[in-house]
């Protein structure tokens, strides 16, 4: 049953930010699935490691962080190593290798908090874990 419960979590991470990217670009890549369900799981597991008691603005700053990582790190194998150019940040400010930005550090923060709660609730609806609850700060 795990291995099935984070399955569809991943799946449902990956096709949100499949998504997310068609509205913001117009156009996604395969491998997008790869990275929204990586970062999806990522979010996920702050309430599972930390519990409810973190407050959310700290999740969210936890989660910018680990959807940056994940980022950067996707980015040197898709972008860098295998060369496929999915993405590229060189234009925007505080760029590094152009595989991530602050700007959208900045974005991963402000969606790390809807996808955590969406997680938590899918685990609830779904799966019948715990009711979520937090605190904002």
């Amino acid at each position: 049953m795990r291995a099935v419960k984070q399955a569809v979590l991943f799946s449902a991470g990956g096709l949100l930010y499949m998504t997310i990217e068609l509205l913001w670009r117009g156009y996604s890549h395969w491998t997008m699935f790869l990275v929204g369900g990586l970062c999806f799981m990522l979010l996920g597991l702050i309430n599972e490691v930390y519990t409810f008691d973190m407050p959310l603005i700290y999740q969210m700053v936890l989660g910018a962080c680990l959807v940056t990582l994940a980022e950067f790190l996707s980015g040197c194998i898709i972008n860098l190593w295998l060369g496929w150019n999915v993405w590229d940040y060189s234009g925007l400010p505080f760029h590094v290798l152009g595989q991530i930005c602050l700007p959208y550090t900045g974005l991963w923060f402000l969606l790390s908090g809807p996808a955590i709660i969406l997680d938590d609730y899918l685990r609830y609806w779904w799966f019948g874990e715990e009711y979520p609850h937090y605190r904002i700060i």
